[in-house]
């Protein structure tokens, strides 16, 4: 237990376990962002719990000096959903990756999204199962080959931000695994908001879809192909921050700001609030690679909703019941309307 009077550090979250990664795994640099986050939100191991499923992700609860939980595939979400409704004092984490959350998963994630209980949800995209050895995923791309799409891969990519936001989500983020400090900075906020919040982690697996995400994160061409949220700040990029977008109705376009007739006003601003361009901000989905006129994919925070929670909403609910006055189970069965079968 640690002592309520010390500012706990990141190696204060760092357990006896060694992390079983693989050399090159983008896991090391978010396990290291989180154990820093926690130290930097002033939080007490005892008051955090990491929950997972199964997958390389779910490794997670081992490598944290927290309470923890690795639990079986697709089911993490139910069980945090238990624990955060029991004890909502607890700080709660899910570690997923795109298999376990959104494959076998996929049905407890929508509809814990959509219930908007207090906690983290950090989800592990490589694109591949990792720990099953290669198959490909939900979030595989087109034409992947792999042991179980030996001629390549046919079903289209699911869209996790799309999803979320879809689901009703209330804090919806992308990060790159590269990116440690920005990273660290989102969990951050993510950890701060009052609902379910997603941070959805383009992260690297060395072994089996190795550069994924190179495309997005190499130094030669990451400026003109990722495009970075700020809240209130027009939405630029490029080497030389040369390019915008605006919008043409609802469609969106890349613009040259070194043209004289393009000018920094018209440029779209971003809103985190703003549910409908966080929808359009979902779709900028093209492969740079396979594209010529792609847009460039978002980095950060896309959408962020005040609403209540579930556990909030559920104490309420309780404690209205409980202002009626006592009852019997009988009553309770019987409900407001029965028939007497004669």
């Amino acid at each position: 237990m640690s002592d309520t009077n010390t500012q706990l550090t990141a190696k204060d979250f760092t357990s006896s376990q060694e992390p079983k990664w693989c050399p090159g795994c983008g896991d090391h640099a978010v396990l290291q962002q989180l154990k820093n986050a926690m130290a930097d939100l002033g939080l007490k191991t005892e008051e955090v719990v990491f929950i997972s499923g199964i997958g390389c992700s779910s490794r997670l609860p081992y490598y944290v000096a927290t309470y923890g939980v690795h639990g079986i595939h697709g089911r993490a979400m139910a069980m945090a959903s238990g624990l955060k409704s029991a004890r909502p004092d607890l700080s709660v984490w899910v570690g997923t990756g795109d298999g376990d959350a959104l494959s076998i998963g996929g049905n407890h994630y929508i509809h814990t999204v959509r219930r908007n209980l207090d906690m983290n949800v950090i989800l592990f995209n490589n694109e591949i199962y990792g720990l099953t050895k290669g198959q490909y995923s939900p979030t595989s791309k087109v034409g992947l080959k792999t042991v179980t799409s030996p001629n390549g891969v046919v079903d289209y990519p699911m869209n996790t931000v799309a999803l979320t936001l879809g689901s009703g989500g209330t804090f919806v983020a992308r990060v790159l695994d590269r990116d440690g400090k920005f990273m660290r900075d989102i969990f951050k906020r993510a950890a701060k908001h009052k609902g379910t919040s997603v941070v959805e982690i383009y992260q690297n697996c060395p072994i089996y879809n190795d550069g994924a995400f190179s495309v997005f994160t190499d130094r030669e061409r990451k400026s003109d192909t990722t495009l970075y949220l700020e809240q209130g700040k027009p939405l630029v990029f490029g080497k030389n921050k040369d390019k915008g977008i605006k919008l043409d109705g609802f469609t969106p376009m890349v613009v040259d700001l070194n043209d004289a007739s393009v000018s920094k006003d018209d440029l779209w601003i971003h809103e985190e609030s703003d549910h409908l361009k966080a929808n359009i901000l979902a779709r900028f989905y093209d492969d740079p690679d396979a594209s010529e006129n792609y847009l460039p994919r978002p980095i950060g925070i896309f959408y962020v909703e005040d609403r209540y929670t579930y556990e909030d909403a559920l104490d309420e609910q309780i404690a209205q019941t409980q202002s009626a006055g006592e009852g019997t189970l009988e009553e309770l069965l019987s409900g407001p309307s029965t028939w007497t079968i004669k």
